[in-house]
């Protein structure tokens, strides 16, 4: 299957669930809660509010539902920097897991594409603005991109197209 021309399923899973949003005030989402209780053991012991960053949580359940096992921790954004197989900059391709430094932590999502000036990656993530999104991040903030072990790429590169959005100003 070409990775990068077709979206993987971890990414069609992840598309599916767009518009999926925090509990508003105390409320609390059961869909983002069941996703803690299909990674059973610690996390769903761990995980029991939506209030608690969510974006590895995200990730990980998109590629369980794909078949993949994520780190160890996947709640740990920066976890997913030493997970899989690594990517350089110019190898990313559609479903590509990037790895975000923030203040206080870090950010995950999947590639989706990037500005045409390549200042901005276009990410689909979870607890972006408190909800499954698809928002720009600026390039400059990519701390690593990783691809599942074992799965080849096709090498077609970037997808360079404009994104009339935002800026992410809110991740967590």
């Amino acid at each position: 299957m070409d990775q990068c021309q077709n979206n993987p399923h971890w990414v069609r899973v992840a598309q599916a669930l767009i518009g999926v949003h925090e509990g508003v005030g105390p409320a609390i989402n059961p869909v983002i809660i069941d996703w803690a209780r299909q990674e059973g053991g610690w996390i769903e012991r761990f995980y029991r509010d939506d209030e608690i960053p969510w974006c590895g949580l995200f990730v990980g359940h998109c590629l369980q539902v794909a078949g993949f096992a994520g780190p160890k921790n996947p709640l740990s954004a920066l976890a997913w920097a030493d997970w899989g197989q690594p990517l350089a900059p110019e190898a990313l391709c559609v479903g590509a897991v990037l790895v975000f430094k923030r203040a206080g932590g870090g950010h995950v999502g999947f590639y989706m594409g990037e500005d045409p000036d390549r200042q901005a990656l276009h990410v689909l993530g979870g607890n972006q603005a408190d909800q499954v999104s698809v928002m720009r991040i600026r390039r400059d903030r990519l701390f690593a991109a990783r691809w599942p072990d074992g799965l080849p790429l096709d090498g077609s590169g970037p997808q360079l197209e404009p994104l009339q959005v935002a800026f992410s100003q809110k991740e967590s």
